[in-house]
């Protein structure tokens, strides 16, 4: 039974279920899906799609689909913002030093790329066009973490390089895509004054719960306070905490599934990382990484229904903010992180990891071309629900075919796989 659920749960295929009985769905009985879809849960209530009413006033209505994207997704991006948080913080993390500067400039390609496509065809199809789909421009900036790195192992092996750039890169290309959402995404009209709220939470819960019991514990290797506070309290103040962040996301008007980005940081954290995916992470005990590992599960179910919600689209919406998605995900994408993986690697001095060739650079590309749980997400925020939006979430889905594209350009570029 645990073999049966690891392998579901390795290879998304929750999500993947979820994204395929949706298309299904949707073509079949387009009516009783969106139906399903907009399910309201409660009306006029304190979360929810904030709208005005029959009676001209403004009310909060929580839809299933307000739920699933904007409340239960805050988990799914608290787990990207802790591998972000790891790697940028540790003494030891991916993202520091040197050995980071490759990547991050492959990542900067691989988002510079996208846009430029995207944008570019746009305005060649006219300004009518661009117009109706220049807000989508990150959507194909996105890369999906999880089936890219389960391609990339494909294509390259599990114990070659090029996979651990890839994590890189796309650990990177998450912090990136968190910082767009927030800054050029918002959900409504701005309110900064409610980020207090954030940041009070973050700051309160950090100093009661993590820095004063380590300092009351000072010189006392028992460390009684800290370990009262660990067994009794547990993730209790940090999930109330998290709530009252999350709760100042949607009344600023940032998308508040961002909104435990703040409280993530503040949490208790082991002093090593072993890196996403890697079995080891099991073993650390740390409050951080338990919590991660407890919500393992619930997140794959979420993800589960996002796909189930978001990618019922019906396949005569396909248009033009289709193909731009797409080409914007499997041109764009491997044209910026060869350039500038390249410039940054030869030009510039900085190096590439021992093993690894600038001709792997490109194979890297077309495997970071998968954007889809991101891209569906951000297709779901640039665009107010309506034919755009779907023809948008048609090309996330059709970045699947970007992992094809990868084991034809491995064999291509002569990739040697490597074992771990």
């Amino acid at each position: 039974m645990y073999r049966v659920w690891d392998f579901i749960s390795n290879y998304s295929l929750f999500l993947i279920g979820g994204a395929i009985l949706a298309l299904i769905w949707a073509n079949i009985d387009p009516t009783s899906y969106h139906h399903f879809v907009e399910f309201e849960i409660v009306h006029d209530f304190i979360v929810g799609h904030l709208h005005i009413d029959e009676t001209g006033h403004e009310v909060r209505t929580l839809t299933l689909h307000y739920l699933v994207n904007d409340v239960l997704m805050a988990l799914f991006f608290a787990i990207a913002a802790k591998e972000v948080w790891e790697a940028v913080i540790l003494e030891n993390g991916s993202l520091r030093g040197k050995k980071a500067a490759t990547p991050l400039f492959a990542t900067l390609g691989g988002m510079l790329g996208p846009i430029g496509v995207y944008l570019g065809i746009a305005a060649v199809l006219g300004s009518e066009t661009y117009s109706a789909v220049a807000n989508g421009w990150a959507i194909p900036t996105a890369t999906d973490i999880a089936f890219s790195y389960l391609v990339g192992r494909m294509v390259f092996g599990a114990g070659h390089p090029a996979v651990r750039f890839l994590l890189l890169l796309a650990i990177a290309d998450d912090a990136a895509g968190l910082l767009i959402l927030a800054i050029f995404y918002p959900s409504g009209e701005l309110a900064p004054e409610f980020l207090l709220l954030s940041l009070g939470a973050a700051i309160g819960v950090f100093v009661l719960f993590n820095w004063l019991p380590r300092r009351m514990d000072r010189g006392n290797q028992l460390r009684p306070t800290s370990t009262w506070v660990r067994k009794v309290l547990s993730f209790w103040p940090y999930a109330i905490a998290g709530c009252l962040s999350w709760y100042g996301f949607q009344e600023a008007g940032l998308h508040p599934a961002l909104g435990l980005l703040p409280i993530v940081p503040t949490i208790p954290h082991a002093d090593r990382a072993f890196g996403i995916f890697a079995a080891a992470e099991e073993h650390l005990h740390d409050l951080l990484n338990e919590i991660e590992h407890a919500l393992k599960v619930p997140v794959e179910i979420i993800l589960g229904l996002f796909g189930l919600l978001n990618a019922g689209v019906e396949f005569s919406s396909m248009g033009p903010a289709t193909w731009l998605v797409l080409l914007g995900l499997i041109v764009g994408k491997p044209i910026g992180i060869t350039l500038f993986g390249w410039i940054a690697a030869r030009p510039l001095g900085l190096g590439i990891p021992a093993g690894m060739r600038i001709i792997d650079l490109v194979v890297i590309g077309f495997v970071a071309a998968i954007g889809f749980t991101v891209s569906l997400f951000v297709a779901s925020v640039a665009f107010d629900a309506g034919p755009i939006q779907d023809a948008a979430k048609m090309g996330a889905l059709f970045s699947f075919f970007a992992a094809v594209l990868s084991l034809i350009a491995g064999k291509v570029c002569r990739v040697e796989k490597q074992d771990a």
